[in-house]
């Protein structure tokens, strides 16, 4: 049974606002050992906010961090992971006067130093002091607690107050939807008459369709492997939809595009194939952009790349402010977050939810957990 204190933060309102002084958190014990406990609920430091979790997602890094091979991760027995967390403002911080207690909020996972060269040019989420809190660096569920737990402390920075037409099933997913964006926006952010490819139906995939989509690609193919998720494609606006298991996606997408390839390939699935395959649709003075980790070294033609003339990008996050970019684009009703989510445990369940994710139960897209 939790105990209550009472804590006093400048908000909308002039009341009090009480806050437990300890809260329920998924602990990560080990690898593949999760654990809800009792933790002490977080106070928000100078330019921090506390946050009432409302949902938060899972994704593929979170198995990585579940199965204990990400890096920099807070030691066992600590750490809370989660970095798709969207809630409530209960308190804030010292100097914070952007947001107030009662505002609905969805979140950038990277907070950048701020003072590095790369967080200068905005570049934070390769920022060069990553994982060193000492220097302001913050990454949610990655670097430090997240959000799989009631309550979750933030930088003001990477917080966005969400529009009343926004739900909380839209808002888990527009971290996911900044990632595609600022992938777009480092490729040169204009794709409008453009052919795109993309590779891998998961959720940055298919926020990536639905985002191609509204900014006026002229064809947008999506290749994977599950019907149901392609179908989601169709749905979000893919033009054209490929089931790799089916076909070849290469002799497909070229004669989409008359032999001539798309103009810009997207590598979103993660697949040690995918990569190449990338490279051999892409036309002439075409682009390719990875966002995807992989398990294992990949094998490239480079070659393929230099005969074309193909210019590789690599991106990773929601970096270039382009969650805020999401959260217009999901106010205006084109970016539809809670259509992808599929599966919603309760907090106790989160080991069940990494399972029925890992072993494609039920055919997941999103599973989010809900304190």
């Amino acid at each position: 049974m939790t105990t209550s204190k009472t804590r006093v933060r400048q908000g909308n309102t002039n009341e009090e606002r009480a806050i437990p002084s300890t809260m329920r958190a998924a602990v990560l014990f080990g690898p593949q050992d999760i654990r809800v406990v009792e933790k002490p609920v977080p106070d928000p430091g100078y330019g921090e906010v506390l946050v009432r979790v409302a949902m938060c997602g899972t994704c593929g890094t979170d198995l990585k961090i579940y199965d204990g091979h990400f890096p920099q991760t807070p030691p066992f027995g600590e750490f809370t992971p989660g970095h798709e967390w969207t809630g409530t403002v209960v308190a804030i911080g010292e100097s914070v006067d952007e947001l107030a207690v009662g505002d609905r909020v969805c979140i950038e996972a990277h907070h950048g130093c701020g003072r590095c060269d790369n967080c200068l040019v905005g570049r934070y989420t390769a920022c060069l002091n990553y994982g060193d809190r000492s220097k302001g660096h913050r990454a949610t569920g990655m670097t430090t607690d997240g959000g799989f737990a009631e309550y979750v402390v933030h930088n003001v920075s990477s917080l966005y107050k969400l529009p009343e037409c926004v739900s909380y099933e839209d808002a888990v997913l527009i971290t996911t939807a900044g990632t595609g964006l600022y992938g777009l926006d480092a490729v040169g952010g204009y794709v409008a008459g453009q052919d795109v490819a993309i590779f891998g139906p998961g959720p940055v995939g298919l926020m990536t369709v639905e985002a191609c989509e509204q900014l006026g690609a002229n064809q947008v193919i999506l290749v994977g492997t599950r019907d149901r998720r392609l179908e989601m494609g169709r749905r979000l606006g893919a033009d054209h939809t490929i089931n790799a298991r089916e076909r070849d996606p290469v002799e497909a997408i070229m004669e989409l595009t008359q032999d001539a390839g798309v103009d810009l390939a997207i590598e979103c699935s993660g697949a040690s194939i995918a990569p190449q395959q990338c490279l051999e649709v892409t036309k002439r003075g075409g682009k390719v952009l990875f966002v995807a980790f992989y398990k294992e070294v990949i094998s490239l033609d480079l070659s393929t790349a230099v005969r074309g003339d193909i210019t590789m990008y690599t991106t990773r996050g929601e970096g270039g402010n382009n969650v805020k970019r999401a959260v217009s684009l999901a106010a205006q009703g084109r970016l539809h977050g809670a259509d992808l989510v599929t599966h919603e445990f309760p907090l106790e369940g989160i080991a069940e939810a990494f399972h029925v994710m890992k072993e494609r139960i039920g055919d997941p897209i999103k599973v989010v957990v809900v304190p």
